[in-house]
């Protein structure tokens, strides 16, 4: 039985100056790359998910229209494929990365689960050819990615860790309640030994 880590969005649109960042989210890719530093050789996988919307439509009624967006359905435009948007945050370190899919392309996406590899495989599928039973999660946003790729690997039968120290929230109330809606469906959530020798990651501690 395998495990894996899995690492949500952490890309420039969704940290500090991007078109949707999040406070808190240029501390957690510092930190993922910290935790790899000492845990990576923990893990059999390490899979990194990414928005890749496309830039020529609105992706389904993702990105907002003239109305503009509201913010729970609809959003600005954000992490169209191939843009520095997209891409990952610089201080994370991918190196060890093993596998990296890509959700959205033209659809509304927010669990990593929805997301395919470059050769289309679905991440599901991925963690069933390697026998993953316990994923570890981290990444942006608690209340919207971190959660929904939470939940789906609960109903894929997965042991499911969210590391609450190494996520990062767009709202504090409702990052605290999907942490609720974790537990409630029968996911882990725990602190990483990340504090040691660095600083918190200010919002991104929920």
């Amino acid at each position: 039985m395998a495990r894996a880590l899995l690492i949500v969005d952490v890309q420039n649109d969704f940290t500090e100056g991007g078109a949707l960042g999040v406070i808190g989210g240029d501390a957690v890719a510092t930190r993922i790359t910290a935790f790899l530093g000492r845990h990576a050789d923990d893990y059999d996988l390490i899979v990194g998910s990414r928005d890749w919307h496309h830039g020529d439509d609105d992706n389904g009624g993702h990105f907002a229209g003239p109305e503009g967006p509201d913010f729970v359905s609809t959003w600005p435009v954000h992490c169209v494929g191939g843009t520095e948007g997209a891409a990952y945050h610089p201080a994370l370190d991918t190196s060890s990365f093993d596998v990296h899919v890509f959700k959205g392309q033209g659809a509304p996406a927010y669990s990593a689960f929805e997301a395919r590899t470059e050769d289309g495989i679905p991440l599901g599928t991925v963690l069933a050819e390697r026998d993953v039973h316990t994923l570890d999660i981290m990444g942006i946003a608690t209340d919207h990615c971190v959660l929904a790729s939470a939940l789906d690997g609960r109903v894929a039968g997965l042991d499911v860790v969210v590391f609450e120290d190494i996520v990062a929230g767009v709202d504090p109330e409702r990052s605290r309640a999907a942490l609720e809606e974790i537990r409630a469906a029968g996911g882990h959530v725990d602190h990483s030994d990340m504090d040691e020798g660095l600083a918190n990651p200010g919002g991104a501690q929920i």
